[in-house]
């Protein structure tokens, strides 16, 4: 199947509603506030209902005009969400700030005062400052750099993010046609252009739509090298380097980057490999020496955030139960959601503003899950999950470690994995058939039973009934 089909995107919808519906009679006085009602039920409308329309409609199209079409309208819906939501978070916070924003502002006022002491000369305190905290120093001195050239300006730093969270759109249709083929490929650009979670963050000042950028360029260029069958100095420079610039903005990406590189050379089925085999090994020997002789490695991610106090990563989501139930999450509950989590937050919590505008992507994700699983199944079956060894192994290393952090349910540690979650998706869509299709309807008896149990959980949790 080269599109998404109306049999699922109708019935995702009917399940929106009635999971929304079940959780407001069920919980009337902690019932979701109007504003987060319309926003929800907007994006999975608008998502499912353009999902099905466009992978139909520019499926028969020339790959030049297809091409376009993904990243002007990629384009377009992020321009409109930057400058709709400084608007609305000006409105709503009194600042172009999201509600209770932590990291958002920190980076702005860090930009605004480093750009301050690089106008005042002092390059060698610049230097000494972010020596002290390099694995963190990505983001902030890529807006220090964009503030010394455009001013202070935060809608031209977010306009900037749309324009890179567009580029990243066309990046995920190349990676995901390489991998799955040209029809795939197509659904996976329309999914990423339309993804609610992928255009949330354009709207923000945080690191996410460049850090994401940053690794879906580092993978393609990946990709493509290790699909070669002749060893290209420059390129294999530029994945290296690409990957080095992860340490800057998330440590465990570099380590995930590096450990990916190692498993292609080790268990890609191309025999074409035997130069770069030579030079990556050695690469793959010291970052395996790193990761296994540091446990550091793991916490580092979350050290960042505790010293953060980002409302964002923290107060929206690791307290979004009390210490009575938060005892409960482990690993080993951790790890069968890690696919299909977070989920929606369909009951008012009043210091989780951020997390009901969201509820809808969420829920998107929990929905498109199915199709992920139906990937995998296939690519095991089949045997050819070797031929796509690159992207299998980021996605499923991040997310391990994620699973293993405090913070597997947090929306925002996801991200990275999204890109890759969306081409697996669009393959699992592609290998829909009789057999398959049938579960789809028992997987969203599961959806509705989990996200019910989820709010109530959050709700319980907070001794709220």
């Amino acid at each position: 199947m080269n599109y998404l089909s109306k049999y699922f995107t109708t019935k995702a919808i009917s399940i929106f509603f009635i999971v929304l519906i079940a959780i407001t009679l069920l919980a009337f006085q902690y019932s979701l506030p109007i504003q987060w009602i319309f926003t929800a039920s907007s994006t999975v409308f608008l998502f499912f209902l353009y999902g099905n329309k466009l992978t139909r409609k520019w499926a028969i199209t020339s790959s030049a005009s297809f091409k376009k079409n993904i990243f002007y309208s990629a384009l377009a819906i992020r321009i409109l969400w930057v400058v709709g939501s400084y608007f609305l978070y000006q409105s709503m916070t009194g600042q172009p700030f999201e509600f209770e924003a932590a990291d958002s502002t920190g980076y702005h006022f860090e930009a605004v005062w480093m750009r301050s002491v690089i106008a005042n000369g002092n390059y060698d305190f610049y230097l000494g400052y972010y020596m002290n905290r390099l694995s963190d120093m990505g983001y902030p001195a890529y807006l220090t750099f964009i503030y010394t050239i455009f001013g202070d300006s935060i809608i031209i730093a977010r306009l900037i993010k749309a324009i890179l969270g567009a580029v990243t759109v066309l990046f995920i249709y190349k990676i995901a046609s390489r991998n799955f083929g040209e029809a795939t490929g197509r659904v996976a650009g329309v999914l990423a252009m339309l993804y609610p979670n992928l255009i949330y963050y354009a709207g923000l000042h945080t690191k996410e739509t460049e850090m994401v950028f940053l690794l879906v360029l580092f993978i393609e260029r990946a990709d493509h090298l290790f699909r070669k069958n002749k060893l290209m100095v420059f390129q294999l420079l530029l994945v290296l380097f690409l990957g080095s610039l992860l340490y800057f903005f998330r440590a465990v990406l570099f380590y995930t980057a590096f450990l990916s590189l190692g498993m292609v050379v080790l268990f890609s089925s191309q025999r074409a490999l035997k130069f770069r085999k030579t030079l990556l090994v050695v690469f793959f020997g010291i970052i395996t020496f790193l990761f296994i002789n540091n446990s550091f490695i793991i916490d580092e991610a979350s050290g960042f955030l505790e010293d953060s106090g980002s409302n964002q990563s923290i107060s929206l989501q690791h307290r979004s139960t009390t210490q009575k139930l938060a005892k409960y999450g482990s690993t080993a509950i951790f790890a069968p959601i890690i696919f299909i989590g977070p989920f929606p937050t369909f009951v008012n919590i009043e210091t989780q503003q951020n997390h009901m505008l969201l509820s809808g992507g969420y829920f998107v994700k929990n929905i498109m899950a199915f199709f992920v699983f139906v990937a995998f199944l296939f690519l095991i079956k089949k045997k050819r999950w070797k031929n796509h060894i690159l992207i299998l192994s980021i996605f499923l290393i991040y997310l391990a470690i994620l699973t293993m952090s405090k913070f597997a349910i947090v929306e925002r540690f996801h991200m990275p994995a999204l890109p890759l979650f969306i081409i697996l998706a669009a393959f699992g869509i592609a290998k829909i058939n009789k057999k398959n299709i049938k579960y789809f309807q028992l997987y969203l008896v599961v959806i509705i039973i989990v996200i019910v149990g989820w709010n109530w959980f959050k709700l319980v949790g907070r001794g709220l009934i």
